[in-house]
């Protein structure tokens, strides 16, 4: 596999700071790659080095073969920041337009548009969008030149769940033409509905690389849900909650509790075991991580 971008052994400090911490990381072509970690992990700082807007304190970066700081190198890529700005009293696609006229070989700006439900806001003011359409908007003019990586950071802040599909379905499309993806978000299930290869950070470093699965599978927590009025003292218990009248028990052995459970004698009924999500291993990981600092 061809790798786009890779950071080997990075460190980048501010000050006393150390947002990285020796981060390596590689990003292989036609990979979908989601990017999690708390407030603070460094993940805004490892996507500022890949594409060129920071320098590293020490460690190598590179991007496409060669240095983000290199501005050829950089018009094959594209990228959505957390924060955008956009000219108010231009229309929609006279923005895209504009930003199409910076690539030898752009996407069409009607396909562009329609691509991320747009297509019908193309004579709107941008400063007559409404919060939600300019993100659209902004993650939009990141695939304007064709790029061989897009790198997107939190790309649906503030989409309603209706427009945050649209948008995934957008990225999923160029994705499957052979695009390669890598994007950070406070939604889990976003990385999980749209990423293949999941990185955990935290305190400036990786705690986790590998697929969506895998990750779960690290913690080794499952979740055993049932309906009973009274439960005695179970065995490997981390942590429970009732909702609804159904007991929710969190445990890294379900088959203990399960044959503890019946052994006790208490009545209870639909029983069920599943395995964690993405939200609950990132959570998991993340908790081991602080405890250890």
């Amino acid at each position: 596999m061809t790798v786009l971008a890779r950071a080997s052994e990075v460190t980048r400090r501010y000050g006393d700071v150390v947002a990285l911490d020796r981060v390596s990381l590689g990003i292989g072509a036609g990979e979908l790659v989601g990017l999690l970690g708390p407030n603070g992990a460094g993940k805004s700082t490892l996507i500022n080095l890949l594409v060129g807007l920071r320098r590293p304190t020490s460690g190598t970066v590179e991007l496409l073969g060669g240095s983000p700081l290199d501005p050829a190198t950089r018009r094959r890529i594209g990228v959505t920041p957390q924060e955008t700005g956009l000219p108010e009293s231009l229309r929609v696609g006279e923005v895209v337009d504009f930003v199409r006229a910076h690539y030898p070989d752009p996407v069409g700006g009607p396909e562009l548009l329609d691509r991320f439900g747009l297509g019908d806001l193309a004579k709107r003011q941008v400063g007559g969008l409404s919060g939600g359409q300019r993100r659209r908007l902004a993650v939009a003019l990141a695939f304007a030149g064709d790029p061989r990586l897009v790198v997107l950071d939190e790309p649906t802040t503030g989409l309603d769940v209706e427009a945050r599909h649209a948008l995934w379905a957008g990225v999923r499309a160029y994705h499957e033409g052979g695009g390669t993806v890598l994007l950070t978000s406070h939604y889990l299930e976003e990385i999980e509905a749209l990423a293949q290869r999941v990185v955990v950070m935290g305190g400036g470093r990786v705690l986790a690389d590998d697929t969506v699965s895998a990750i779960r599978g690290m913690v080794g927590v499952r979740r055993v849900s049932l309906v009973a009025e009274r439960l005695p003292e179970l065995p490997g218990v981390l942590g429970s909650e009732l909702v609804d009248g159904r007991t929710t028990l969190v445990t890294t052995d379900p088959d203990r509790l399960v044959v503890e459970l019946v052994r006790s004698g208490a009545p209870f009924s639909g029983l069920e075991i599943r395995p964690t999500t993405l939200e609950e291993a990132f959570l998991t990981i993340t908790a081991k991580e602080s405890a250890h600092v």
